[in-house]
Formats: structure tokens, sequence, C-alpha cells
């Protein structure tokens, strides 16, 4: 029966009207809604999905709950290995998880895994007032964590769990990390998703302090030293942008999206009742194909210009999710595939007017197994433009490591830590961006629970041993 049933399509905003504001563009799925969708899946006995979810959420069993319209009983599982669905249930790259496992994708379509988590965790939130808190004793033991973005707030959820009083220390004035300043409002709400799932993590006994920046307040040595905590774990993430290095990026008008969207997010210069500086641009262009490129392009569409992706690979090879690029040309973001920026232009008084580029072809596989682009000889041409953003991905702030003596980072200044999170300082834990560079929200989550795990067994031990 659940091959013959087709996938149930979430509701959305028309195209061209949400391409001019930032609500959400999807509604998310109605009871009736998610009770069919759930009705499809097999139940399979050995569940490729669950292997295929970085924080492992039994999959089949929330469900299964759903078909029985049990939600309560639904988020009590999926509470137990993610204590963020509402927003993994929108940003998570689910068909290259938990729903490209699904063996009814083989032939047709897999379960919307994804909506479901989504649903069941905006049913959460509504009525978080009401859900039961799990029974915490504590171990008279305390944790630092540095950011309170994805891997942080994972593995504080389990900390607190296992009994820790847990503080978490983040430089920003919002809790989040990423959630809050790189993604933007059409593809994530910060009130009522991101806040909401951050005050149910408050609600375990986590503490926040906000305006708090590590290694220039204070120190990780002097968090374990003068502070009296126990273990520290950095989930700081990679904020530091990347640039191509061409002549011209030094001009007005060319941002990184990391700026770009922080601007917009954080500062909410989206809404016209703050009054946030950003260069709004008639004409822009959004160098990259990630999902941050993505995110940039589709929020300058909405704040009036006319928008570009630019990047030097075909559509084939682009690595944002297919979903975002598919809303993306629903909105009427243009795309110049094999295209590859060489020079920004300025005029007289150091404006950008426009970006020379270059055509490219395909070549033999690189070391990442895609096509090397190369390019085309005499190929040149100008893109008329008055912004240029820059979505190259991020790498970490050297600070912490330059403030913490025996940490071990490797050539692109992430810190070096082995799959539980164990750093080469004793008693110092990491995961996240900070670790991998710039990845996606669930395995950066994934991370933190697995530092949590590690940072139990080694204060448990007695801080006899790290490995």
């Amino acid at each position: 029966m659940a091959n013959r049933i087709p996938r149930v399509p979430m509701r959305e905003q028309d195209p061209i009207e949400r391409a001019g504001n930032f609500r959400e563009v999807s509604h998310g799925y109605s009871p009736e809604e998610a009770y069919l969708e759930a009705t499809r899946c097999l139940n399979c006995n050995n569940p490729r999905c669950v292997a295929a979810c970085p924080v492992h959420i039994k999959i089949p069993e929330f469900i299964y709950q759903l078909t029985e319209h049990n939600e309560e009983g639904a988020y009590a599982i999926i509470s137990q290995d993610n204590s963020l669905p509402s927003v993994c249930g929108r940003v998570c790259p689910q068909e290259k998880q938990c729903e490209g496992a699904c063996i009814l994708g083989i032939k047709g379509t897999p379960v919307a895994c994804g909506s479901l988590e989504r649903y069941v965790g905006d049913w959460a939130i509504a009525h978080q007032n009401e859900l039961p808190k799990p029974e915490i004793t504590r171990n008279g033991k305390k944790v630092a964590l540095i950011g309170a973005g994805p891997a942080s707030l994972a593995c504080a959820t389990d900390l607190a769990k296992f009994g820790y009083e847990v503080k978490v220390f983040e430089a920003l004035h919002q809790l989040g990390g990423v959630l809050v300043y790189g993604i933007p409002e059409f593809r994530l709400p910060k009130e009522s998703v991101v806040k909401k799932e951050v005050e149910w993590v408050k609600g375990l006994g986590v503490e926040f302090e906000n305006d708090v920046i590590v290694g220039r307040t204070f120190t990780i040595d002097d968090l374990l030293d003068r502070e009296g905590f126990d273990a520290v774990f950095i989930g700081s993430g990679a904020g530091l942008p990347k640039f191509m290095g061409i002549e011209g990026e030094n001009l007005n008008g060319v941002f990184s999206a990391n700026e770009y969207l922080t601007r917009a997010n954080l500062m909410h210069a989206y809404d016209c009742e703050y009054d946030t500086p950003i260069y709004l641009g008639r004409k822009v262009v959004v160098v990259g194909g990630g999902n941050v490129a993505m995110d940039a392009v589709r929020t300058a569409k909405r704040l009036g210009a006319e928008a570009v992706i630019v990047y030097r690979r075909s559509e084939n090879e682009l690595p944002a999710r297919a979903e975002e690029v598919h809303h993306a040309k629903q909105e009427g973001i243009i795309f110049k595939m094999l295209t590859n920026p060489v020079k920004i232009l300025g005029n007289d008084e150091g404006k950008v007017v426009g970006i020379e580029c270059v055509e490219m072809e395909l070549g033999e596989p690189d070391a990442s197994g895609r096509k090397r682009p190369v390019e085309k000889e005499g190929s040149e041409f100008i893109i008329d433009c008055d912004v240029v953003i820059m979505a190259l991905g991020t790498s970490p702030n050297p600070l912490i490591k330059q403030t913490t003596s025996g940490l071990e980072t490797n050539r692109h200044g992430c810190i070096v830590a082995d799959e539980n999170g164990c750093t080469s300082r004793p008693g110092v834990f990491a995961g996240g961006d900070i670790v991998t560079g710039a990845a996606t929200v669930i395995l950066a989550m994934g991370a933190g629970r697995k530092a949590a795990k590690a940072i139990h067994e080694y204060l448990s031990n007695g801080s006899e041993s790290q490995t």
C-alpha cells in the first residue's frame, strides 16, 4: 500500500509573491497530510534511513507514532537524539541523508522524513509548556561550551541529561550561531522556531552567557584553571570568510556572504522597522554554488535586486540542495553556469560597476571527484552589477588557537580532533565547523553529540585519559 500512495507535497507560498517578502517559503504539513505521508513508511527491519542520519534519529519509530495520531510519542522518540527537530526538518539535506537512503526512493519517491520531523517539531513548540522534561540528577561537575550554534546546542543537551552543570558562552547577542546569522528568515524563522527550540535547551538547566569572546574576555585556560570547569567543548564554528584574491575585491560593493547575511538576518535588515545599514544593490552577482550562495542571492532578490548566481562548474555539480536551487529558479534568480570571475570592475569613486568573467568547460575529475573546470581561451565577458557577494566558504577564526597552548590545528586553521571530538589538549573537546570547516547543521549536531559522550566518559573515568 505504501508504494501506491504518492508523496504528499509541502504547501508553499506562490513564487512571485514570496520573492518580495521574507515570510517562510514552505507552510508545513497539516495533521491530515502528516498522517497520510507517515503511512507511506514501510517500517523496515533494517532501516537505512537511521544509519544515514548523522544523529541517528529512530525514524521509522517516530513515523509509526504519527500513523497512530500520537504526536507526543513521536516527539519523545525524536528528542532522544535531536533537540532541534523544527530546525533540522527545515534545513537538513535530507535528500543526501535519510531520504536518500529510503528504500522507497529506489523505484519511486522516498518518505518525506524531513517534512515529518518538521511537523513533529512544530507540534512540540506549540505544546512546549505541556511536555514533560527529563528527570535530571546533577553530578557536581561543570562543562563550558564555546559558541551557541548547532554543535554546542546538541552537546549541551546531552551533557545536561548526563547530569552536568553546563554553561555556554556566545560571542553574539543572540543564541543559535549560524541558525540566526547565516540562514535567512524565509528558510528558518528565528522567533517562532530557533528561539523556541533554544528555550527548550535552556529548560534542561543549560546556562547561556552572551557577548563573550573566548580568547579576549577570557581564555580556555581561564575556564579550566580559574573558573572551575572540568572540561571545555569548542563549537564556535567557521565564520572567517574566504575570497578569490582577484583584482577589485577591495571595492565598495564587494561583500562576503557571511557579512551580507549577518546584516540581513541578525540585524533585521529585511525589516523596514530596523534602520540597519546594508548595501542595497540594483544588480547583484553572487559567486558560488552552495547553500550559502543560494541564501545570499535569494536574500538580494527579496531586497529588490536583479540577482545572478555565477558558478564555475555546471548545474550538475552545484553543491547546494536541490530544493534550494529549485526555489531560487522559481523566484527568478538568474544562473550563469560554467562561469568564473577574474576581475571586479570599479569606477572613479571606488564603487563596483561590473565583474569580468570567463567561460569554463569541464575537464578531468579533480580530487573531489567532480570534473575540473578549465578556462576557455578568449572567452572573457562582463556582467554589469553594483554589488558582488563572495560565497566561497569559510574557515575558523584563529583567535582560540592563538590563545590556547597545546591545541593542534591543521593547515586550514581547523582544530584537529578525532571522531569523538578529542583534541590534543586534555580536557578540551571540539566539534562542528571548527573541526571540519563549513558543513551542515546536522553534521555539526552529530559531532556535538559524539563529543558529549566522550566528555562524559572522560570525566567519569576521573579525567585520566582522553583518546
